[in-house]
């Protein structure tokens, strides 16, 4: 079993309630409320932007060149095309970049991303991709299970754009090398002692990527 495979096994209920959120099962049948996806674009513009934070804390943690490479790649890419890509789609749904950039942090939103870098900058590079892994890798297996599965709903689900992007050859790659540099880290720097803290680290970034599911839910509600 890989380490990911582990630290999912650890935590499996949690990974759960993450992967199988009332939120996702929205998107798969195309009821999820329009204002609580809207809400959700609106704080992931903010959240890609810490996300880009977290990966530049990755390059300084990086132990060899290599390392420094992919982390800053990734910056690039989250800050270039990424954000680009995700203003694209928000306009879709008419919401404005100068919008986003008005908004109001969530404190969910917060919680989360804070506790990324925190976990980042208290540990080393190993801690940081384990806290980075939930978001990364879990999107590309939303995805990957939404397209697949029959009961998703494919006529008029205007939510099946965003399933087929993290379903997509793209993202999937994005997903599977994630894995591997988690992988590598792993055989690297991990040891039987330290996989306790690690799976903690995993489990309290993948209630905190719940709760982010839920923050939309809750502000369509109030």
């Amino acid at each position: 079993m890989s380490f990911f495979e582990k630290l999912k096994s650890a935590n499996n209920s949690v990974w759960s309630d993450y992967t199988q959120h009332e939120f996702v099962r929205g998107l798969q049948t195309g009821t999820l409320p329009r204002g609580a996806f809207e809400y959700y674009l609106k704080q992931d513009y903010l959240f890609l932007i810490h996300f880009a934070r977290a990966y530049s804390l990755a390059a300084y943690k990086a132990d060899t060149l290599a390392q420094m490479k992919a982390a800053t790649a990734t910056v690039s890419a989250l800050i270039e095309t990424e954000m680009a890509l995700h203003v694209q789609y928000c306009k879709e749904w008419g919401i404005s970049e100068a919008e986003m950039q008005k908004i109001e942090e969530a404190p969910e939103n917060m919680a989360y991303t804070r506790y990324v870098l925190e976990k980042g900058h208290a540990g080393d590079i190993l801690d940081l991709y384990v806290a980075l892994s939930p978001c990364v890798v879990g999107y590309g297996e939303i995805g990957k299970r939404l397209s697949s599965s029959p009961e998703t709903v494919t006529e008029d689900n205007p939510y099946l754009p965003w399933i087929e992007m993290y379903a997509g050859e793209e993202y999937q790659e994005v997903s599977d090398g994630a894995i591997k540099q988690l992988e590598d880290l792993a055989e690297a720097r991990l040891t039987e002692a330290r996989f306790d803290s690690l799976s903690k680290t995993f489990r309290e970034a993948s209630r905190l990527e719940a709760a982010f599911w839920q923050m939309g839910l809750d502000h369509k509600a109030a």
